[in-house]
């Protein structure tokens, strides 16, 4: 999924990262040593000094960039079994740039805690996740790996270290939670249906804050971007939808209605972890208007996309034998279109992320899920 056009920084904020291979477990994060040791009174990370907390942010940050890559089988996506429809990634490039991103996202954090959503803050940190961007393709040798979960991911770290700040529901910055529209339409006219969290589930007040404060950080418009030329934000002038900008400000509805639903419902129905994982990559897909799949393959390649994974859920999702056959058959369709939902995958990617921080903000404990 694409995002702003990134420039060039004067000042570098965040290191350049790591070119050494990906392990599996992340290593222990790195406080920024230029952060103030306050501890934190509220939020999430009660008791951790601020620069702890705002890496245990990027942690989980990255822990989600990497559970998404891993995720197998994904239709024409990076996976275990291969690149997809991606002739300059692989799993390792995947798991590089995850983890050159952490200093990024720990600046990210920094930068949003102290502050408020406005102008000023949507500069300092379009001007981090430029410097990310740097630190991505120098980890990956030139592949844009996450170019779309800087925007998507960084901002909802944005939004965490409000919250952690105390700037949750109460105060004067997010008097509501997010509710996304009922229905829609998709690129191609057909109508849509989007249904909300209901209340009362597990995090819905929690993830509905995080998401709300990170949609009016990027209702501000950056005023040192160049105008963005990138495939995705083609896709979205020729193809008239929203792309990765306007999910952001609409307040994330493919995550916090209908990425995190699905999840949750998958768990409780007891399927297993990567099961519940692939039917929340479907339900995105098969709502979203992804302009990775319109970049790639045009309405044709959407309309597979959004068909062939309603199709699967359709059918009881991953987990059941004729789910897993037409999920297998949708890989095959993009495959052959040389199409990949990779703006699906940037937005399970913040699905998962909203998760762990849901689990964490309602007493649950943090779970490193084996894939």
């Amino acid at each position: 999924m694409a995002t702003p056009a990134l420039m060039p920084v004067s000042a570098m904020r965040v290191s350049t990262g790591s070119n050494s291979p990906a392990a599996d477990v992340l290593p222990a994060a790195t406080p920024a040593a230029s952060l103030p040791a306050r501890v934190v009174e509220s939020g999430l990370n009660t008791g951790l000094e601020t620069g702890t907390a705002d890496a245990l942010l990027a942690r989980f940050a990255v822990n989600a960039l990497i559970e998404e890559a891993q995720l197998t089988p994904k239709p024409a996506l990076v996976d275990r079994r291969g690149s997809g429809a991606h002739r300059d990634l692989d799993l390792d490039t995947m798991l590089r740039s995850a983890h050159a991103l952490e200093p990024t996202f720990a600046a990210l954090a920094a930068a949003a805690r102290p502050g408020a959503p406005s102008a000023t803050l949507r500069a300092e940190l379009a001007q981090i996740g430029r410097a990310g961007e740097h630190a991505m393709m120098q980890a990956t040798g030139g592949s844009n790996a996450h170019r779309g979960a800087i925007w998507i991911v960084g901002l909802l770290v944005a939004g965490a270290a409000l919250v952690d700040a105390g700037q949750t529901t109460s105060g004067h910055w997010a008097r509501h939670n997010v509710q996304p529209a009922a229905s829609g339409a998709s690129a191609d006219g057909s109508p849509h249906t989007r249904a909300p969290v209901a209340a009362g589930t597990p995090g819905f007040n929690f993830a509905g804050t995080v998401c709300a404060l990170a949609a009016q950080i990027a209702c501000f418009p950056d005023r040192f971007t160049a105008p963005s030329d990138s495939h995705g934000e083609r896709a979205r002038q020729r193809y008239q939808v929203g792309g990765a900008r306007r999910e952001a400000q609409d307040g994330f509805p493919h995550v916090v209605a209908i990425g995190l639903p699905a999840l949750l419902k998958a768990r409780a129905n007891g399927a297993p972890e990567d099961t519940a994982r692939l039917d929340a990559l479907l339900a995105i897909m098969a709502t979203l208007d992804d302009t990775c799949l319109l970049h790639r393959a045009g309405l044709a390649g959407l309309q597979a996309g959004q068909q062939g994974a309603r199709g699967v859920l359709e059918l009881g999702g991953s987990s059941t034998a004729s789910g897993r056959a037409a999920l297998v058959e949708l890989d095959r369709t993009l495959l052959s279109l040389n199409a990949s939902p990779g703006g699906s995958a940037d937005l399970l990617a913040a699905t998962l992320f909203i998760d762990m921080l849901v689990r964490l903000g309602t007493g649950g404990s943090q779970v490193s899920w084996k894939i």
